[in-house]
Parts: structure tokens; C-alpha cells; sequence
């Protein structure tokens, strides 16, 4: 059976399972769309909120960009995880006592004002549609590559299984869609690990495989992974970071983004009790830490692994490198997977001083001395994870089964993301804003025709991206982080914040975080419209557009609290509410008003 034949196989079967999934579990109210009718079991949502939490981004980009940058980027593991335990500490188990659907229906009803649930509707909205772009593209990179279609027909094939299984399904039919997508990414994901630890280190546990020693070379595998990368002068991929404050900022701006994603929050709306949201962030800590303990060993064998593809006499030196370096590999002579992957464009090969060989190096490096004028081979960092077991030289099987993995990180999230911006739009704005008296029949119509909506908006912005992923991923985490959650913590943890207060600072973080990030990255992302240079020299106290959602988060507490001191107390039946979702016990079901 061919490659391709075995890629249709397991990408078929996996749509099959969630399109009867969402069938089996249609919606038939708007507490099924909602909320999947409140009654999820902590473990079922745990492993349904792992999956809708764990994107494209960290299935297939995640491991990718701590190959590439090593330690400077555990950042991204830190950031996403550390938010991960704020949002199920300090907001899941009192939002689900506040006990309504969405986050604008809390802060609406929290800060007991329309224009603070209009400002929450632009931000939520803003931010899931700016993720869900890197979803499309994620799922259209792995489209392209293992269905053998182009990009832009994989992105439509995507947009097309989530309108199929989203739409009709509702939060019922995502969730345990969601399941069945956990379980298929991380079998997809650890098992490629496991072969691939066990050839390098002969330890089939990969987070205790990248501390081991490096078989072929016989020393431990970082510091081999260290040797090989200096000698073609990268930075060595243990090597600290020199910019402290701009790590730390980062990191929290990933943190304080994440635990204001509206996707994920929504998702503790579905258990039947607090306990159950308690139990159910709990649940899902575990399944992400599956992953997340898998993804450095990952990214550090896939970056050793291409390496020694590149220059296979490098694999079992110890100390002679710069002569391993002299003798990389004839173009006419690479592997399989680099020709594969060349076709889809993600892979590309430059022969500059035409002599037959790939020199893969980095630029900022002088080897004229080499004969080498510059870096030849351009590798896409979101390839290495999905093109780890063609690396290894792994069974067709497995191919097929991270094929299914890729596609099925990226379209847990997209539908996650689609039925936030379908219940804003649906149930926040029309039902509660414009037209309370509309019929239950008529909310379930307006919520599949925003979620159809959003699907085609989303798949049109995938196909034209208003930038890099990594720009529009920041401008999603810096929004929600700058805007949302600063709103959420002071909602539950401050009787004296008032609506004046939570409006400006809303409007003051999400404002003052996009001025910033478009300065640098082109206003709306338009090509060569940005003021200053994107270098470091140019930032302000050396901090990053993309680090710069927790300072957008600081501004909105200072401004939050300012306001709110200056202007009358909230009335006493907002204090008592606050006093009382406080201490999350006896909450009932979801409330849909």
C-alpha cells in the first residue's frame, strides 16, 4: 500500500469518527449548542478541554520552535502551561459558579452594563478570529503535505469537516468530537516519540531519553545536540537568554493570554457542578502534561536528527565537528522526506556557490573560508514535528497516524474557537443585546449561521494571512490577555471594581496593545505600513511586540483601578453577587438568559 494510500486511510477514518460523533450527538437546544447540555463528566470535559486547549500550535509548531531556538523558547512551554493552571485556579470554579455561558455574559452581568458586553463581544471576537487563522493554516500545511492537495485546497477541506461537525453539533457535538481528537493526537504524537527516542538514546521515554546518552556518539545528547549546532554557528541550544526581562514578559504575556482565552473558558460551563470544574481542570492538566513532558525531548531529537541528515558524518563524531562540517550531504543524494517535503514549498534549496552540496548554517556565521556563501537550506520550523517519523525512517503507519494527529490538533481548536465567536455573536449580542424576545429555534438559527460565517471569515483570512503566525498568534494572546482576563480577575476578586473602571481598562489594554504591536509588525498587518523597524534596538526598554500583552494587562489594571476609585461604588446587589461567586459551592446549571 502506497504512502499516500495509508495517509487517506487514517486522515478518512479519523473524519468519519468525528462527522458520526456529531450526528450522534446533535444539538437540539441552545444548552446543547451552548454548553452541551451541562451535564459532562469532569474526565470526558478534561480530555475534550486538553484537546481544544492543545492547537496546531502545539502539536505541530510548539515542538518546532524548541528545535529551532532551543532553550530561548521554552518560553512558549512555559507560558501556555503556567496560563493554563492561572485559568484553572483563579477563574474556572468561580465562573462556573457566576454559573452563565459565555465571558461577555459574565462581565456584562458582572459589571451590570451592555457597553461592557459590547467591548467584551469586539475583544472575544477579535481575538478568536486572529487564532483561528493559524488553526486553517495549520491544518492546510498538513493537508498539502499528507494528501498530496495544495495548501489552499486543504485549508477549504478543513473549513469544510468543521462546518460539518461544528455547526450541527454544537458544544455537544465538540466535545466529544474533542475526545475522539485527544485521543487521536496523542497517540500520534507520542508514539512517533517513543521510535524516535529509542533510535537516538535507547530509552523509549523521551522526556528521560533527551537527558540520556546519545547512542551513535556515545555522550549525552544535548551536549552532542550542543557540539553539532555550535560547529555550523547557531547558538547552543542550552544557552541562556540575554534578554531577561523581555523573557519574563513573554512569558507572562503567553500566560495572562491563555488564561483569558474565551474558547477554553467556556468549557467549564459544561460540568454539572463546581466540584466537576475543579475536577475537570484537573483532568486536563494531566492530559496536557502527556504532551507538554513530550514536546523539548521532541523538538531537541527532530533538530539533531536533521542535522546529522544534513551532515551524517557529525552523527558519531565527538570531537572533530568543523572537519564533519566540511563534507555535508550532495543535493542529488538527500533523503526522501526532504524531496517530499520540498514539493510542498516548506522545504527549499539554494545551491549558491553551486557545488552540488547543501550547506545549512547559519548566516550571521563567516565560512568563506569553507567556500559556503550563505545558508542554502530554508526549512519551515512547523514541518519537523510531522516530518519526524519520515526523518527516522518509520513505519508508513505512522506517518498516517501523525497525518491524523496534525489535522485533528488543528480542527479541535478552529471549532473550539467558532462556537466562542457563534455564542458571542448568537447569544450575547442578539439575544441579550438586540432582540431578548427571539424564540430558542431562532437563537439556534442565528448561532449556526454566525458559526457559518465565522468558518468561511476564518478560512478566507487562512488562505490570506494578515501576516506571520507567530505576529497574528501574538496579536490573539496580547488581545485576550490585555483585554479579557484583567476584566475577569477584577470581576471575581474585587467588590469595589464598578463598570467605568472595567470599561476604560478594558479599552485602555486592548488600545495601547495593538498601537504597540501594529508600531512594529504594519498597522492591521499590511505589508511595510509600520512605523518603526521590528528590532530590538527599536523597542521600548527592550520589550518585544510579542511580549508585549502582559505590559497591555498591566495598563488595564492600573487604569481598571484609577477609574474605579474615582467614581461610585458598584450597587450593593453586584458587591453581594461578587461576595457570593467567591466561594464557588452550590452552583447550579449553566443559566441561559
Amino acid at each position: 500500500m502506497s504512502q499516500f494510500a495509508i495517509n487517506l486511510l487514517f486522515v478518512g477514518a479519523s473524519f468519519a469518527l468525528y462527522i458520526g460523533i456529531a450526528i450522534w450527538a446533535r444539538a437540539g437546544s441552545t444548552k446543547d449548542f451552548y454548553v452541551a447540555g451541562g451535564g459532562v463528566h469532569p474526565i470526558t470535559n478534561g480530555m475534550a478541554t486538553a484537546a481544544d486547549w492543545m492547537s496546531a500550535a502545539s502539536f505541530i509548531s510548539m515542538a518546532g520552535l524548541l528545535a529551532s531556538g532551543g532553550y530561548a523558547n521554552s518560553t512558549f512551554l512555559m507560558g501556555w502551561t503556567g496560563g493554563y493552571v492561572i485559568l484553572a485556579m483563579l477563574l474556572a470554579p468561580y465562573l462556573r459558579k457566576f454559573g452563565k455561558f459565555t465571558v461577555p455574559d459574565f462581565i456584562g452581568d458582572r459589571f451590570y452594563s451592555n457597553t461592557a458586553r459590547l467591548v467584551a463581544i469586539v475583544c472575544l471576537i477579535t481575538a478568536s478570529v486572529t487564532y483561528v487563522i493559524g488553526q486553517m493554516t495549520g491544518a492546510g500545511v498538513a493537508f498539502s503535505r499528507f494528501l498530496e492537495v495544495s495548501n489552499t485546497w486543504g485549508i477549504w477541506l478543513a473549513a469544510l469537516i468543521v462546518f460539518l461537525y461544528a455547526v450541527f453539533g454544537g458544544m455537544k457535538g465538540i466535545t466529544y468530537t474533542q475526545v475522539a481528537q485527544y485521543i487521536v493526537l496523542i497517540i500520534a504524537y507520542t508514539i512517533p516519540a517513543v521510535f524516535i527516542a529509542f533510535q537516538l538514546t535507547g530509552n523509549p521515554i523521551p522526556m528521560f531519553g533527551m537527558f540520556s546518552t546519545h547512542t551513535e556518539s556515545g555522550i549525552p545528547l544535548l551536549e552532542k545536540l550542543d557540539s553539532v549546532v555550535s560547529a555550523l554557528g547557531f547558538r547552543d541550544y542550552t544557552a541562556d537568554v540575554d534578554n531577561k526581562l523581555n523573557m519574563v514578559l513573554f512569558t507572562l504575556s503567553l500566560m495572562v493570554g491563555t488564561a483569558g482565552l474565551p474558547h477554553v473558558i467556556i468549557r467549564f460551563f459544561t460540568v454539572p457542578k463546581v466540584a466537576d470544574a475543579r475536577w475537570s481542570a484537573g483532568w486536563a492538566l494531566v492530559f496536557i502534561a502527556l504532551l507538554y513532558l513530550t514536546a523539548p525531548a521532541v523538538g531537541s531529537m527532530a533538530r539533531l536528527n536533521l542535522m546529522t541528515t544534513v551532515y551524517p558524518e557529525m552523527a558519531g563524531q565527538v570531537e572533530n565537528y568543523d572537519e564533519a562540517a566540511q563534507n555535508p550531504i550532495l543535493y542529488e543524494e538527500r533523503p526522501e522526506w526532504v524531496r517530499t517535503w520540498e514539493e510542498t514549498g516548506l522545504i527549499s534549496f539554494n545551491d549558491l556557490n553551486n557545488d552540488g552540496r547543501i550547506q545549512f548554517y547559519n548566516d550571521g556565521t563567516d565560512y568563506t573560508d569553507r567556500g559556503w556563501e550563505g545558508n542554502e537550506l530554508t526549512v519551515n520550523n512547523d514541518i519537523l514535528v510531522l516530518a519526524n517519523p519520515e526523518i527516522a525512517n518509520l513505519p508508513g503507519w505512522v506517518i498516517g497516524l501523525i497525518a491524523a494527529g496534525g489535522i485533528a490538533a488543528a480542527l479541535s481548536t478552529a471549532a473550539g474557537l467558532l462556537l466562542a465567536i457563534s455564542s458571542a455573536i448568537s447569544h450575547d449580542l442578539i439575544k441579550t443585546m438586540i432582540n431578548p424576545k427571539i424564540s430558542e429555534k431562532g437563537e439556534m438559527l442565528a448561532a449556526r449561521i454566525s458559526m457559518g460565517g465565522a468558518i468561511l471569515l476564518a478560512t478566507y483570512l487562512g488562505l490570506n494571512p494578515p501576516g506571520f503566525a507567530a505576529q497574528t498568534v501574538a496579536l490573539a494572546f496580547g488581545i485576550a490577555g490585555a483585554s479579557l482576563f484583567p476584566a475577569l480577575m477584577m470581576g471575581i476578586f474585587s467588590k469595589r471594581m464598578n463598570n467605568s473602571g472595567a470599561i476604560a481598562g478594558m479599552l485602555a489594554g486592548l488600545i495601547c496593545t495593538l498601537l504597540y504591536i501594529f508600531t512594529y509588525l504594519g498597522w492591521f498587518f499590511i505589508p511595510d505600513t509600520n512605523t518603526l523597524a521590528n528590532t530590538p534596538e527599536n523597542w521600548i526598554l527592550g520589550i518585544s511586540p510579542l511580549s508585549f500583552g502582559a505590559v497591555g494587562a498591566m495598563i488595564n489594571f492600573a487604569v481598571a483601578f484609577a477609574v474605579s476609585r474615582v467614581t461610585a461604588a458598584p450597587p450593593q446587589e453586584i458587591q453581594d453577587l461578587v461576595e457570593s461567586v467567591r466561594y464557588p459551592k452550590g452552583a447550579g446549571m449553566a443559566i441561559d438568559h
